[in-house]
Protein backbone atom coordinates (compact mmCIF):
# COMPACT_ATOMS: atom_id res chain seq x y z
CA UNK A 1 0.00 0.00 0.00
CA UNK A 2 0.70 3.37 -0.97
CA UNK A 3 -0.50 6.71 1.04
CA UNK A 4 -0.11 10.11 0.78
CA UNK A 5 3.79 11.60 0.06
CA UNK A 6 2.13 13.47 -2.93
CA UNK A 7 4.23 16.39 -2.18
CA UNK A 8 7.16 14.55 -2.16
CA UNK A 9 6.43 12.79 -5.66
CA UNK A 10 5.13 16.17 -6.65
CA UNK A 11 8.98 17.64 -5.90
CA UNK A 12 10.54 14.43 -7.22
CA UNK A 13 8.69 14.94 -10.79
CA UNK A 14 9.23 18.45 -10.89
CA UNK A 15 12.64 18.60 -10.93
CA UNK A 16 12.83 15.20 -13.26
CA UNK A 17 10.95 17.56 -15.67
CA UNK A 18 13.99 19.97 -16.11
CA UNK A 19 16.18 19.13 -18.38
CA UNK A 20 19.61 19.42 -16.50
CA UNK A 21 21.22 16.80 -14.82
CA UNK A 22 20.34 16.07 -10.72
CA UNK A 23 21.87 14.76 -8.16
CA UNK A 24 19.51 14.39 -5.29
CA UNK A 25 19.83 13.43 -1.42
CA UNK A 26 17.04 11.47 -0.08
CA UNK A 27 17.34 10.29 3.67
CA UNK A 28 15.41 9.32 6.63
CA UNK A 29 14.92 6.95 9.49
CA UNK A 30 14.58 3.27 8.73
CA UNK A 31 10.84 2.30 7.91
CA UNK A 32 9.49 5.73 6.43
CA UNK A 33 9.00 5.00 3.42
CA UNK A 34 11.82 6.14 1.38
CA UNK A 35 11.87 3.14 -1.24
CA UNK A 36 8.66 2.56 -1.97
CA UNK A 37 8.59 6.70 -2.58
CA UNK A 38 11.23 6.05 -5.10
CA UNK A 39 9.78 3.01 -6.82
CA UNK A 40 6.52 4.71 -7.04
CA UNK A 41 8.30 7.91 -8.62
CA UNK A 42 10.16 6.04 -11.21
CA UNK A 43 7.50 3.19 -12.18
CA UNK A 44 6.80 4.96 -15.38
CA UNK A 45 10.29 6.31 -16.41
CA UNK A 46 13.61 4.71 -17.61
CA UNK A 47 15.43 3.91 -14.17
CA UNK A 48 18.00 1.53 -12.51
CA UNK A 49 17.95 1.02 -8.91
CA UNK A 50 20.34 -1.06 -7.17
CA UNK A 51 20.33 -1.35 -3.74
CA UNK A 52 23.33 -2.13 -1.69
CA UNK A 53 24.45 -3.64 1.08
CA UNK A 54 27.11 -5.34 3.40
CA UNK A 55 28.85 -7.85 1.02
CA UNK A 56 32.00 -7.15 -0.39
CA UNK A 57 33.20 -4.73 -3.02
CA UNK A 58 33.77 -7.26 -5.91
CA UNK A 59 30.14 -8.49 -5.11
CA UNK A 60 28.53 -5.46 -5.15
CA UNK A 61 30.29 -4.49 -8.15
CA UNK A 62 28.69 -7.71 -9.71
CA UNK A 63 25.46 -6.55 -8.42
CA UNK A 64 25.18 -3.38 -10.18
CA UNK A 65 26.43 -4.34 -13.03
CA UNK A 66 23.47 -6.57 -13.56
CA UNK A 67 21.39 -4.31 -12.89
CA UNK A 68 22.93 -2.04 -15.74
CA UNK A 69 22.90 -5.06 -17.94
CA UNK A 70 19.01 -5.46 -17.67
CA UNK A 71 18.65 -1.58 -18.55
CA UNK A 72 21.09 -1.68 -21.44
CA UNK A 73 20.31 -4.68 -22.70
CA UNK A 74 24.54 -5.05 -23.26
CA UNK A 75 25.69 -8.66 -23.45
CA UNK A 76 29.05 -7.76 -22.95
CA UNK A 77 28.35 -7.13 -19.06
CA UNK A 78 27.19 -10.91 -18.93
CA UNK A 79 31.02 -11.74 -19.32
CA UNK A 80 32.71 -8.76 -18.40
CA UNK A 81 31.12 -7.35 -15.14
CA UNK A 82 32.96 -3.66 -13.73
CA UNK A 83 36.07 -4.64 -11.79
CA UNK A 84 35.85 -0.56 -10.16
CA UNK A 85 33.91 1.70 -9.65
CA UNK A 86 35.20 4.23 -12.47
CA UNK A 87 34.62 1.94 -14.77
CA UNK A 88 30.81 1.91 -13.86
CA UNK A 89 30.02 5.35 -13.34
CA UNK A 90 31.81 6.50 -16.69
CA UNK A 91 29.49 3.26 -18.35
CA UNK A 92 26.51 5.46 -16.74
CA UNK A 93 27.66 8.53 -18.07
CA UNK A 94 27.49 7.64 -21.33
CA UNK A 95 24.05 5.70 -21.33
CA UNK A 96 22.93 9.22 -19.52
CA UNK A 97 23.91 11.05 -22.45
CA UNK A 98 21.37 9.74 -25.16
CA UNK A 99 18.30 9.53 -22.58
CA UNK A 100 16.74 10.93 -18.57
CA UNK A 101 18.19 8.43 -16.90
CA UNK A 102 16.81 7.98 -13.24
CA UNK A 103 20.06 5.89 -11.06
CA UNK A 104 18.82 5.12 -7.84
CA UNK A 105 21.09 4.10 -5.35
CA UNK A 106 19.43 2.47 -2.16
CA UNK A 107 20.87 2.50 0.94
CA UNK A 108 24.35 4.18 0.00
CA UNK A 109 26.25 3.94 3.16
CA UNK A 110 26.40 -0.03 2.57
CA UNK A 111 28.34 1.18 -0.69
CA UNK A 112 30.53 3.33 1.21
CA UNK A 113 31.27 0.65 3.88
CA UNK A 114 33.06 -1.32 1.11
CA UNK A 115 35.01 1.48 -0.27
CA UNK A 116 35.00 4.74 1.77
CA UNK A 117 36.40 6.31 -1.77
CA UNK A 118 32.71 6.39 -3.64
CA UNK A 119 32.07 9.45 -3.00
CA UNK A 120 35.58 10.83 -3.66
CA UNK A 121 35.17 8.50 -7.42
CA UNK A 122 31.91 10.08 -7.70
CA UNK A 123 32.32 13.64 -7.50
CA UNK A 124 34.95 12.66 -10.03
CA UNK A 125 32.91 11.41 -12.34
CA UNK A 126 30.56 13.49 -11.54
CA UNK A 127 32.35 16.88 -12.46
CA UNK A 128 34.40 15.23 -15.68
CA UNK A 129 31.13 15.04 -17.13
CA UNK A 130 28.05 12.75 -15.79
CA UNK A 131 27.01 16.39 -14.76
CA UNK A 132 26.46 17.37 -18.45
CA UNK A 133 24.43 14.48 -18.98
CA UNK A 134 20.99 14.14 -18.70
CA UNK A 135 21.30 11.90 -15.23
CA UNK A 136 18.60 12.03 -12.60
CA UNK A 137 20.88 10.91 -9.65
CA UNK A 138 19.59 9.51 -6.36
CA UNK A 139 20.98 8.86 -3.31
CA UNK A 140 19.28 7.15 -0.64
CA UNK A 141 19.90 6.50 2.69
CA UNK A 142 18.33 5.86 6.06
CA UNK A 143 21.42 6.16 8.26
CA UNK A 144 20.68 9.90 9.33
CA UNK A 145 23.83 10.97 11.22
CA UNK A 146 25.75 9.31 8.31
CA UNK A 147 24.04 10.99 5.16
CA UNK A 148 24.09 14.59 7.34
CA UNK A 149 28.09 14.04 8.15
CA UNK A 150 29.41 11.75 5.19
CA UNK A 151 27.42 13.74 2.40
CA UNK A 152 25.89 16.85 3.04
CA UNK A 153 28.72 18.37 5.28
CA UNK A 154 31.21 20.70 3.97
CA UNK A 155 33.68 17.98 4.20
CA UNK A 156 32.04 15.92 2.29
CA UNK A 157 33.49 15.52 -1.44
CA UNK A 158 29.76 15.35 -2.78
CA UNK A 159 29.70 19.03 -1.14
CA UNK A 160 28.75 21.52 -3.90
CA UNK A 161 27.51 18.87 -6.46
CA UNK A 162 24.03 18.00 -4.87
CA UNK A 163 21.19 19.69 -6.15
CA UNK A 164 18.97 19.27 -3.87
CA UNK A 165 18.08 17.12 -0.41
CA UNK A 166 14.82 15.14 0.55
CA UNK A 167 14.60 14.73 4.42
CA UNK A 168 11.45 12.24 4.44
CA UNK A 169 9.50 13.00 7.71
CA UNK A 170 6.88 10.36 9.57
CA UNK A 171 3.44 10.60 8.33
CA UNK A 172 1.32 13.52 10.01
CA UNK A 173 -1.63 12.10 12.50
CA UNK A 174 -4.15 13.22 9.50
CA UNK A 175 -1.89 11.09 6.69
CA UNK A 176 -1.68 7.87 9.14
CA UNK A 177 -5.19 7.97 10.33
CA UNK A 178 -5.97 6.75 6.20
CA UNK A 179 -4.29 3.67 7.05
CA UNK A 180 -7.22 2.71 9.36
CA UNK A 181 -10.60 4.11 7.58
CA UNK A 182 -13.05 2.07 9.43
CA UNK A 183 -12.03 2.89 12.71
CA UNK A 184 -13.34 5.86 14.88
CA UNK A 185 -11.38 8.97 15.33
CA UNK A 186 -10.33 7.25 18.98
CA UNK A 187 -9.43 4.41 17.63
CA UNK A 188 -7.39 6.56 15.38
CA UNK A 189 -5.79 8.67 18.11
CA UNK A 190 -4.93 5.91 20.27
CA UNK A 191 -2.74 3.92 17.62
CA UNK A 192 -1.26 6.54 16.60
CA UNK A 193 0.16 7.51 20.09
CA UNK A 194 1.39 3.91 19.80
CA UNK A 195 2.64 3.52 16.65
CA UNK A 196 3.22 7.28 15.19
CA UNK A 197 3.76 7.72 11.71
CA UNK A 198 5.72 4.72 10.61
CA UNK A 199 4.27 3.44 7.37
CA UNK A 200 5.61 0.13 8.24
CA UNK A 201 5.14 0.40 12.06
CA UNK A 202 1.24 1.14 10.93
CA UNK A 203 0.67 -2.25 8.87
CA UNK A 204 1.58 -4.30 11.77
CA UNK A 205 -1.64 -3.17 13.62
CA UNK A 206 -4.46 -5.77 12.54
CA UNK A 207 -7.79 -4.08 11.68
CA UNK A 208 -9.63 -7.02 12.45
CA UNK A 209 -7.97 -7.38 16.57
CA UNK A 210 -8.86 -5.41 18.84
CA UNK A 211 -6.37 -2.55 20.65
CA UNK A 212 -5.14 -4.88 23.10
CA UNK A 213 -4.85 -7.40 20.85
CA UNK A 214 -2.54 -5.52 18.71
CA UNK A 215 -0.40 -4.15 21.53
CA UNK A 216 0.01 -7.73 22.96
CA UNK A 217 1.03 -9.51 19.77
CA UNK A 218 3.01 -6.63 17.83
CA UNK A 219 4.76 -4.98 20.68
CA UNK A 220 5.22 -7.35 24.03
CA UNK A 221 6.28 -10.56 22.08
CA UNK A 222 9.85 -10.79 21.82
CA UNK A 223 9.53 -12.40 18.70
CA UNK A 224 7.81 -9.73 17.35
CA UNK A 225 9.23 -6.61 14.92
CA UNK A 226 8.10 -3.58 16.54
CA UNK A 227 10.00 -5.35 20.14
CA UNK A 228 13.13 -4.44 19.29
CA UNK A 229 13.04 -2.15 16.79
CA UNK A 230 13.95 0.65 18.75
CA UNK A 231 17.29 -1.07 19.96
CA UNK A 232 17.94 -1.72 16.43
CA UNK A 233 17.29 1.70 15.41
CA UNK A 234 19.73 3.27 17.96
CA UNK A 235 22.43 0.57 17.46
CA UNK A 236 22.67 1.29 14.12
CA UNK A 237 22.85 5.37 14.91
CA UNK A 238 24.99 5.63 18.16
CA UNK A 239 27.93 4.47 19.80
CA UNK A 240 27.04 4.54 23.46
CA UNK A 241 22.89 3.58 23.40
CA UNK A 242 23.19 2.40 26.74
CA UNK A 243 23.38 6.49 28.29
CA UNK A 244 20.77 7.60 25.42
CA UNK A 245 18.16 4.59 27.06
CA UNK A 246 18.78 6.58 30.02
CA UNK A 247 17.75 9.92 28.60
CA UNK A 248 15.14 9.04 26.45
CA UNK A 249 13.33 6.72 29.82
CA UNK A 250 13.73 9.60 32.00
CA UNK A 251 11.71 11.98 29.46
CA UNK A 252 9.06 9.21 28.52
CA UNK A 253 8.24 9.12 31.83
CA UNK A 254 7.63 13.22 32.16
CA UNK A 255 11.17 14.01 32.86
CA UNK A 256 11.19 17.05 30.76
CA UNK A 257 13.27 20.24 31.76
CA UNK A 258 17.36 19.68 31.85
CA UNK A 259 17.22 19.22 35.83
CA UNK A 260 14.51 16.45 35.60
CA UNK A 261 16.36 14.75 33.37
CA UNK A 262 19.54 14.81 34.99
CA UNK A 263 18.44 13.93 38.06
CA UNK A 264 16.03 11.07 36.65
CA UNK A 265 18.68 9.91 34.59
CA UNK A 266 21.87 10.04 36.97
CA UNK A 267 23.83 11.37 34.09
CA UNK A 268 26.45 14.09 34.60
CA UNK A 269 24.71 16.65 33.13
CA UNK A 270 27.70 17.97 30.47
CA UNK A 271 26.90 13.89 29.63
CA UNK A 272 23.46 14.36 29.44
CA UNK A 273 23.67 18.48 26.95
CA UNK A 274 25.81 16.65 24.76
CA UNK A 275 23.38 13.18 24.29
CA UNK A 276 20.36 15.54 23.98
CA UNK A 277 21.90 17.00 20.64
CA UNK A 278 22.61 14.47 19.18
CA UNK A 279 18.73 12.75 19.49
CA UNK A 280 17.74 16.40 18.55
CA UNK A 281 19.74 15.65 15.45
CA UNK A 282 18.40 12.31 15.17
CA UNK A 283 14.93 13.84 15.27
CA UNK A 284 14.01 11.57 18.39
CA UNK A 285 13.26 14.23 20.64
CA UNK A 286 12.53 17.79 20.06
CA UNK A 287 13.05 21.02 22.38
CA UNK A 288 9.97 22.92 22.82
CA UNK A 289 9.29 26.30 23.91
CA UNK A 290 6.20 28.53 24.66
CA UNK A 291 4.85 29.84 21.73
CA UNK A 292 5.36 33.44 22.97
CA UNK A 293 8.93 33.35 23.50
CA UNK A 294 10.05 35.84 20.52
CA UNK A 295 13.80 34.17 20.75
CA UNK A 296 13.13 30.85 21.28
CA UNK A 297 16.35 29.01 20.29
CA UNK A 298 17.35 31.23 23.16
CA UNK A 299 14.84 30.68 25.89
CA UNK A 300 16.08 29.18 29.14
CA UNK A 301 13.23 27.70 29.77
CA UNK A 302 12.10 24.99 27.10
CA UNK A 303 11.64 21.39 27.56
CA UNK A 304 12.22 18.34 26.06
CA UNK A 305 10.08 15.98 24.48
CA UNK A 306 10.69 12.79 22.40
CA UNK A 307 8.79 13.15 19.00
CA UNK A 308 8.57 9.93 17.81
CA UNK A 309 5.07 8.42 19.07
CA UNK A 310 6.68 4.87 18.88
CA UNK A 311 9.68 5.75 20.74
CA UNK A 312 7.77 7.65 23.35
CA UNK A 313 5.17 4.04 24.18
CA UNK A 314 8.69 1.42 23.70
CA UNK A 315 10.28 3.69 26.21
CA UNK A 316 7.01 4.30 28.41
CA UNK A 317 5.67 0.71 28.52
CA UNK A 318 8.00 -2.17 26.81
CA UNK A 319 11.68 -1.15 28.18
CA UNK A 320 10.74 -0.47 31.77
CA UNK A 321 8.97 -4.20 31.29
CA UNK A 322 11.20 -6.35 29.78
CA UNK A 323 11.96 -8.51 32.28
CA UNK A 324 8.12 -9.40 32.45
CA UNK A 325 7.94 -10.24 28.80
CA UNK A 326 10.83 -12.15 28.58
CA UNK A 327 9.40 -14.52 31.09
CA UNK A 328 6.33 -14.41 29.14
CA UNK A 329 3.60 -12.32 31.64
CA UNK A 330 2.19 -10.13 28.91
CA UNK A 331 -0.73 -10.31 29.92
CA UNK A 332 -0.10 -9.10 33.18
CA UNK A 333 2.17 -6.05 31.97
CA UNK A 334 -0.94 -5.30 29.53
CA UNK A 335 -3.41 -5.34 32.27
CA UNK A 336 -1.46 -3.73 34.91
CA UNK A 337 1.13 -0.88 33.22
CA UNK A 338 -0.27 -0.11 29.92
CA UNK A 339 -4.22 -0.32 29.44
CA UNK A 340 -4.96 1.80 33.32
CA UNK A 341 -1.99 4.11 32.36
CA UNK A 342 -3.24 4.44 28.34
CA UNK A 343 -5.56 7.29 28.14
CA UNK A 344 -3.39 9.43 30.39
CA UNK A 345 -0.72 8.48 27.84
CA UNK A 346 -2.49 9.53 24.69
CA UNK A 347 -3.54 12.76 26.64
CA UNK A 348 -0.40 14.10 25.23
CA UNK A 349 -0.66 12.62 21.64
CA UNK A 350 -4.52 14.13 21.76
CA UNK A 351 -2.91 18.01 22.14
CA UNK A 352 -0.83 17.06 19.24
CA UNK A 353 -2.89 15.75 16.99
CA UNK A 354 -5.14 19.06 17.79
CA UNK A 355 -2.49 21.36 17.25
CA UNK A 356 -2.22 19.57 14.27
CA UNK A 357 -5.21 20.22 13.00
CA UNK A 358 -5.26 23.41 14.16
CA UNK A 359 -2.04 24.32 12.41
CA UNK A 360 -3.51 22.82 9.02
CA UNK A 361 -7.39 24.92 9.05
CA UNK A 362 -4.57 27.64 9.19
CA UNK A 363 -2.89 26.86 6.02
CA UNK A 364 -6.24 26.52 4.11
CA UNK A 365 -7.48 29.98 5.46
CA UNK A 366 -9.95 28.78 7.43
CA UNK A 367 -9.38 30.10 10.80
CA UNK A 368 -11.06 33.66 11.71
CA UNK A 369 -7.42 35.10 11.04
CA UNK A 370 -4.61 34.21 9.81
CA UNK A 371 -2.14 32.81 13.07
CA UNK A 372 1.00 33.77 13.29
CA UNK A 373 2.17 30.99 15.58
CA UNK A 374 0.53 28.56 16.85
CA UNK A 375 1.79 26.34 19.98
CA UNK A 376 2.17 25.41 23.98
CA UNK A 377 2.02 28.42 25.98
CA UNK A 378 3.13 28.86 29.86
CA UNK A 379 4.41 31.08 31.80
CA UNK A 380 4.47 31.37 34.92
CA UNK A 381 1.51 28.91 36.66
CA UNK A 382 -0.26 29.88 33.83
CA UNK A 383 -0.49 27.00 30.81
CA UNK A 384 -2.83 27.03 28.10
CA UNK A 385 -2.84 23.86 25.68
CA UNK A 386 -2.26 25.85 21.88
CA UNK A 387 -2.75 28.99 21.43
CA UNK A 388 -2.92 30.56 18.43
CA UNK A 389 -2.43 34.29 17.87
CA UNK A 390 -1.27 37.40 15.56
CA UNK A 391 0.44 39.71 17.19
CA UNK A 392 -0.31 42.55 14.75
CA UNK A 393 -3.72 42.74 15.43
CA UNK A 394 -4.08 41.18 18.97
CA UNK A 395 -6.11 38.11 17.98
CA UNK A 396 -6.11 34.90 19.77
CA UNK A 397 -7.28 31.77 19.84
CA UNK A 398 -7.07 29.40 23.15
CA UNK A 399 -8.10 25.46 23.11
CA UNK A 400 -8.34 23.67 26.40
CA UNK A 401 -7.87 19.90 25.61
CA UNK A 402 -9.35 18.22 27.64
CA UNK A 403 -6.64 15.59 28.22
CA UNK A 404 -8.15 11.87 27.03
CA UNK A 405 -8.59 11.49 23.42
CA UNK A 406 -12.65 10.51 23.72
CA UNK A 407 -13.01 14.34 24.67
CA UNK A 408 -13.12 17.44 22.41
CA UNK A 409 -10.85 20.83 22.13
CA UNK A 410 -12.61 23.75 23.61
CA UNK A 411 -11.69 26.45 21.45
CA UNK A 412 -12.53 30.02 22.25
CA UNK A 413 -11.52 33.09 20.15
CA UNK A 414 -10.52 36.42 22.15
CA UNK A 415 -9.82 40.08 20.05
Amino acid sequence: MFYNRKNELLRLNKRYQQERSQLLIVYGRRRVGKTELLQQFVKDKPHIYFLADLSSEKEQLAGFTERIRLFSKDPALTENPFSNWNALFAYIRNLAKKTRLVLIIDEYQYLQAGNKAISSILQKVWDEGLKDGKIYLVLCGSYISFMEREILAYKSPLYGRRTGQFFIEPLSFFQAAQFFPSLSIKERILRHGILGGIPAYLLQFQKRHSLAENIKFNTLQPDAFLYNETHFLLMQELREPRNYFSILKAIAFGATRLNEIVQSSGLDRGMVVKYIEVLKNLRIIKRQVSVHEEKPEKSRKGIYQIQDNYFRFWFRFVYPNKSFIEENQQDRVLREKIIPQLDQYTGAVFEEVCLEFLKMKNAQGQLPFEAAKIGRFWKDQMEIDIMAFDRESDIFCLANVNGAPKKSAQIFYVN
